[in-house]
C-alpha cells in the first residue's frame, strides 16, 4: 500500500470512528441510548451491574451495525458488475454522496424516520438482564432515526466500499457509537447526578458538531466533484 493509499486510509478511519461518535449523540439515539441505560439502572442495583449492562447493550448495539453494514458492502463488492463499476467510478460518485450527506447534516435536505420502534415495554422488558440489555442494544440500532440513516448509509457505506473495507470501518463505527453510551453507563454506575445536565450539553455539542461534519462533507463533496465530474469529465 502506498503512502498516500495509506494516509487516506487513515483519515477514513479517523472519520469512520467520529461518524460513529456523531450518530450515538444525535438527538434520537441519544434519547434512546439514555433511556436504555436509565432502565438498566433501575433493574439492577449495584454500579458494576450498570456499567456491565451499559457495555452489553453498546456492544449488541455495535455488533448490529458492523453486521448490516459488513452485509451491504460484501454484497455490494461480490457482484462482479456492479464491484467494477464501484472501484472504477467510486471517486466520481463519492462526491454527490458526500454533498447529499452534507446537505443533510447542515439541515438543508430531510428524510423521513425508518426502521422498527421499540416502545417502553419492550425497552423495560429487554432491560432486565444482561441478554435483555445486548438485545436491546441491537434492536436500538435498527431503529433508524433520519439522522443515524443519513450517516449510516450515506457516509459510512460509501467511506467502506472505497476503501473497499467490510469489517474494519464498520467496526470502527460501531466502536464510535458505542463510546458515549459507555461513558453514560459509567456516570451512572458512579451515581453522578448531573446526567441531565450532561444530556443537554450533548444535545448542544451535537448540534454544532452536526453542523461542522456537514460542512465538510459539501466541502469535500463539490471538491471530488469538481477534479472528478467537471475536470476530469
Amino acid at each position: 500500500m502506498t503512502a498516500f493509499a495509506m494516509s487516506t486510509f487513515w483519515i477514513s478511519a479517523a472519520t469512520t470512528l467520529w461518524l460513529g461518535v456523531l450518530t450515538s449523540i444525535s438527538p434520537c439515539p441519544l434519547a434512546t441510548n439514555v433511556a436504555a441505560v436509565s432502565y438498566v439502572a433501575r433493574s439492577v442495583s449495584r454500579p458494576r451491574f450498570i456499567l456491565l449492562a451499559g457495555l452489553l447493550y453498546s456492544l449488541g448495539r455495535a455488533i448490529a451495525y458492523v453486521a448490516i453494514a459488513a452485509l451491504v458492502v460484501k454484497s455490494l463488492l461480490s457482484i462482479p458488475h456492479l464491484s467494477l463499476l464501484l472501484q472504477t467510478y467510486v471517486n466520481q460518485l463519492l462526491g454527490p454522496v458526500l454533498i447529499l450527506a452534507g446537505m443533510f447534516l447542515v439541515g438543508l435536505l430531510r428524510l423521513p424516520r425508518v426502521g422498527v420502534f421499540a416502545g417502553a415495554r419492550i425497552t423495560e422488558s429487554l432491560a432486565q438482564d444482561f441478554g435483555g440489555s445486548f438485545l436491546l442494544g441491537a434492536l436500538f440500532a435498527l431503529s433508524f432515526c433520519p439522522m443515524s440513516a443519513a450517516l449510516f448509509f450515506g457516509s459510512l457505506i460509501p467511506l467502506a466500499i472505497s476503501s473497499q473495507s467490510s469489517i474494519l470501518l464498520p467496526a470502527l463505527y460501531g466502536l464510535g457509537t458505542a463510546l458515549p453510551v459507555i461513558a453514560f453507563a459509567v456516570l451512572t454506575a458512579s451515581g453522578a447526578r448531573s446526567i441531565s445536565g450532561l444530556f443537554d450539553r450533548l444535545i448542544s455539542l451535537e448540534a454544532w458538531a452536526r453542523r461542522l461534519t456537514g460542512a465538510l462533507f459539501l466541502s469535500i463533496g463539490i471538491y471530488f466533484s469538481w477534479i472528478y465530474l467537471i475536470e476530469g469529465g
